[in-house]
């Protein structure tokens, strides 16, 4: 359900315990921590407020880093009544609800920043619904995901807002929050330096998150500090952030793919490991592995393919978690082997002139001869047995008649490919020199 109040101050039935994350929540726009590049001066959220001139938003970002608390504050700089709804738990009907509040509030001269949560939870047709409201000035519209907008926002909607994109918290944005957090609580964190860095390396960028350890290790009466094993041994780890079928799933396989075209083992080895460590299917890393094979390595070590099959034929027979060491053997032989994309990029223009030529057949001389009419009409005729010829070669032509000659794979001076390289350009001689007898 929408909440309906959110536009309205606290009430004294409102007081009580509040969390420190509530507690420590900024009064203005420069209290944010960590989004500097937007709220300043010249980026796009200061540039428009000094403008006087705010649009609808689409606030872009991972968990905790002040989405819900920019759009908040943004309603009181431009004076806008702030209504929150999350997509998660709004229907239809509550949607009319909205634009109907929105509307009594714009005929008695007051706007409506209408705060969206999860704004991609909400299916195509809820997303149309904004649009005519939006464009008539009924609310200003800001809505907050952590999915990529191009995947899950409908275009039409896009067209009408602005995208910003919020950045996860850095060790020192984090840091900064820590020692709010303590001037709130009177009080230092029980903790040496290396527990202090592994309590901030477990929010994982997550203001929100940091906020909440902060509150559980507050809670503790102690009468001493604590180390980095201590602190590991009363807290957990958060999870990493990592959806298997969202953007992250994408960023991260691609981040793993270009650091072994990179030759980098270790970059390599640190995102398959943030893969595994988020839950993915290891048989999809084997294939993508194999894929990383034969598209960037290729002829340049041919045993890089055989290596990776083995790798991911061991997995299936040790399962996990031993399987999972044969991969990480075969993505480090990868990283350090021969890069080569000529078999590729040979394959892609072979396909784009294949789709260009059409139905041409291949010349007579090549083609099957199976009865006594096609030997008749000249199929087979002339052709050239290269095991019979000369350096078993006989540099006929085997492209269609009348197709000027093309060169898709030129082999480079890398690898196993130097061979393949002197084989191509020998034979490349030697076709001149067999057609020029002829």
């Amino acid at each position: 359900m929408p909440d309906l109040f959110d536009d309205l101050p606290d009430t004294p039935a409102q007081s009580g315990h509040r969390p420190l994350a509530d507690l420590l929540r900024p009064r203005r726009l420069t209290d944010v921590v960590g989004q500097g590049r937007i709220l300043s001066e010249d980026g796009p959220l200061g540039a428009m407020l000094a403008a006087g001139s705010l649009s609808s938003l689409i606030l872009w970002g991972p968990p905790g880093v002040g989405k819900t608390t920019i759009a908040r504050l943004l309603a009181a700089e431009t004076d806008l009544a702030f209504v929150q709804i999350s997509a998660i738990f709004t229907g239809v009907p509550d949607l009319r609800k909205v634009f109907e509040g929105a509307r009594m509030r714009r005929a008695n001269g007051q706007g409506t920043l209408l705060f969206v949560d999860e704004i991609h939870r909400f299916n195509k047709a809820q997303q149309d619904s904004f649009l005519p409201h939006m464009e008539d000035g009924t609310i200003l519209l800001v809505g907050a995901t952590t999915e990529n907008p191009s995947f899950e926002l409908n275009a039409a909607l896009l067209s009408r807002a602005q995208v910003i994109v919020l950045e996860r918290l850095t060790l020192a944005d984090l840091e900064r929050l820590a020692q709010r957090a303590e001037q709130e609580l009177g009080r230092a964190l029980p903790l040496d330096g290396p527990a202090r860095e592994s309590l901030l390396e477990m929010a994982d960028g997550d203001g929100r998150a940091l906020l909440n350890l902060i509150e559980q290790v507050g809670a503790w009466t102690l009468d001493c500090v604590l180390d980095r094993p201590a602190l590991s041994a009363r807290l957990m780890r958060r999870a990493a952030k990592y959806d298997k079928n969202g953007e992250e799933h994408y960023n991260l396989i691609s981040a793993l793919h270009k650091s072994v075209r990179g030759s980098d083992p270790d970059a390599a080895l640190y995102w398959f490991a943030r893969m595994l460590e988020g839950g993915e299917d290891p048989r999809y890393l084997a294939r993508r592995i194999t894929r990383m094979a034969v598209e960037d390595i290729a002829l340049a070590d041919p045993e890089a393919q055989r290596v990776c099959l083995d790798a991911w034929n061991t997995f299936e027979r040790l399962g996990s978690p031993e399987g999972e060491l044969a991969l990480a053997g075969a993505l480090v032989h990868l990283a350090l082997a021969p890069k080569s994309n000529a078999v590729y990029a040979a394959y892609k223009a072979a396909r784009a002139s294949a789709r260009q030529t059409g139905s041409e057949p291949p010349p007579l001389h090549i083609r099957n001869a199976p009865t006594r009419m096609m030997r008749e009409m000249g199929y087979g005729a002339d052709y050239a047995y290269d095991h019979d010829q000369e350096d078993a070669f006989s540099g006929q032509n085997y492209f269609p008649d009348g197709m000027k000659r093309p060169v898709f794979y030129t082999p480079p001076e890398r690898g196993f490919e130097r061979e393949l390289k002197k084989r191509s350009e020998y034979f490349a001689r030697l076709r001149i020199k067999r057609q020029g007898d002829g």
